[in-house]
């Protein structure tokens, strides 16, 4: 019999109602823990209560609770700013400082990344010539012997042309072995000066000045401004995800590091498309890995109204986390951080001022990114729903079983339980 908790989760998820009976019957009957959806949606409703209470909404208008979440982002990226010394996106120092903060209040991550004299070879091998051109240098050899080689790695995502990186340079890789590796830290790192022009229009497509080097450790900023609210608390957040995904995909890579088709499964892992597929067996209860926002090129792309789970949510999870024991380092005793925790895969529906009914997300990531493209009227949702279906797997398991499966069963692209 179908109760109003399958139909709520059914209607914020946009699957169809069978799929969350099926799955739950199955679940119950691998775990023997029963009326979970029940409870999630029951604990949802609480949380939603007490945070409308804490925001101080009454009238519980689709408007007013985004007005006042925003309100409150808008007053936490204040402080993150201000406590910091008024730092800009825009300034090296700032940037720095940012990255200073970060890494004083969290342990150091230790990950299995390309050596640096494997990546000088690569570049012998196959030189960057926008980025020779660009620093004006005449040789390979000149260049890594003047620069910084964590920032000519960098420079590659934003100065070489696509066609380029992928079918000469990251080719390379198809002839790397685990020898090629290391374990060393994670790297936080501000670009100089000299990359700001070539990166703007990085900066301006990605909509954010931060990226990452999986197979190398590193996270850099490009100390470049968009001049959009939230910026810096946005930036905190995103160099957070980056710091724990890199972190995540080197203990996938060492996982595979004694294999012999290690290059081959560290090129499947970094292209990102693993393209799992579910058996079709009714009687098999399957999650898909989906390693990306899908959502965000096509809303209804069918693979997000079926059982699966995303390692993105959990290093956003994570970032969450950060955020709210960074607020309380900050010491601002106006401000009520703790309002953000677990609040990752909670959302409800209420009417706007037409009359309609609309998904509200409590998700601080949507609720930012929403923030951050408010001219354009954009209202982000599919962090909330991604972190949802992952909040269903981790209640019927736990959070470190959900992030165990995830690395053992990436390259398949499914977790058959």
């Amino acid at each position: 019999m179908i109760n109003k908790e399958q139909e709520k989760i059914t209607k914020i998820l946009r699957c169809p109602i069978e799929t969350i009976m099926a799955l739950e019957e199955k679940m119950t009957k691998i775990t023997h823990k029963e009326n979970v959806i029940e409870q999630l949606i029951k604990e949802n409703d609480l949380i939603t209560a007490d945070r409308l209470e804490r925001l101080g909404v009454k009238n519980k208008k689709t408007e007013e609770i985004y007005s006042a979440i925003i309100k409150k982002i808008i007053i936490e990226d204040k402080i993150f700013t201000q406590k910091l010394g008024n730092v800009s996106a825009a300034k090296i120092e700032d940037c720095q400082r940012v990255l200073d903060f970060i890494q004083n209040n969290l342990p150091p991550l230790y990950g299995f990344f390309l050596k640096k004299e494997k990546a000088e070879e690569l570049f012998k091998k196959e030189p960057p010539q926008k980025i020779l051109a660009y620093l004006g240098y005449s040789s390979v050899d000149e260049m890594l012997q003047k620069e910084d080689l964590e920032e000519i790695f960098a420079a590659l995502r934003f100065v070489e042309d696509s066609d380029w990186l992928n079918n000469i340079f990251f080719k390379q890789y198809e002839n790397l072995t685990a020898e090629d590796f290391e374990t060393r830290e994670v790297k936080l790192k501000v670009l100089s000066e000299k990359w700001r022009v070539v990166a703007e229009k990085f900066v301006a497509k990605k909509y954010h000045n931060i990226s990452h080097l999986k197979e190398f450790g590193v996270i850099f900023v490009i100390p470049i401004s968009l001049n959009i609210p939230g910026e810096i608390l946005r930036m905190f957040t995103l160099i957070l995800h980056y710091y724990y995904e890199v972190k995540f995909y080197s203990d996938v890579f060492k996982q595979y590091s004694n294999d012999v088709d290690f290059s081959q499964k560290l090129i499947t892992i970094l292209k990102g498309d693993l393209g799992g597929k579910l058996s079709n067996d009714s009687l098999k209860c399957e999650w898909l890995i989906i390693q990306q926002y899908l959502a965000k090129d096509d809303e209804n792309d069918s693979r997000l109204f079926i059982p699966h789970i995303n390692p993105e949510a959990i290093h956003w999870y994570k970032a969450g986390n950060d955020i709210i024991n960074f607020g309380n380092l900050l010491k601002d005793d106006e401000e009520d951080f703790s309002f953000w925790r677990d609040l990752d895969w909670v959302g409800d529906f209420f009417i706007n001022n037409e009359g309609k009914e609309e998904l509200t997300s409590f998700n601080l990531i949507d609720n930012i990114m929403t923030l951050v493209k408010e001219k354009e009227r954009v209202k982000y949702l599919y962090h909330h729903q991604e972190a949802l279906w992952n909040e269903i797997f981790v209640r019927y398991f736990s959070r470190e079983k959900l992030e165990e499966m995830i690395k053992q069963n990436l390259l398949k692209g499914v977790i058959q339980l």
